[in-house]
């Protein structure tokens, strides 16, 4: 299965909203709730020795999920988002993750600024 396909199949198995507010509430807080259970399974995991790697694995599928929502509410395609994502990293880190440009200088991303 393809991004694109994921995408699709994850509107088919969405509930349907006539409140688009509601929506994007709902895909919103909904990302947040599975990043909250993958951090508990995480935590679970490695600090009290209670194997919940499986709940790793789902809530990182559920969370996905919300993922994909939250591109089709908006018309995105996830890939592109994806792509989008890797050219940042790597405008900011060209030569692989250092702690120097992890910093930043303190300054954060200007959503707006033209493409250099």
């Amino acid at each position: 299965m393809n991004l694109k396909e994921y995408q699709k199949l994850c509107k088919a198995t969405a509930q349907k909203f006539k409140n688009r507010e509601k929506e994007i509430l709902t895909w919103g807080l909904g990302i947040t709730g599975e990043a909250g259970d993958l951090a508990g399974c995480i935590k679970k995991t490695f600090s009290h020795d209670n194997d919940q790697t499986d709940g790793i694995k789902e809530n990182l599928g559920d969370t996905l999920w919300y993922v994909a929502m939250i591109c089709n509410f908006f018309d995105w395609d996830l890939e592109e988002v994806l792509e989008e994502n890797i050219k940042k990293l790597k405008k900011r880190y060209p030569q692989g993750f250092d702690f120097k440009n992890a910093q930043r200088g303190g300054t954060r991303i200007d959503w707006n600024e033209e493409e250099k």
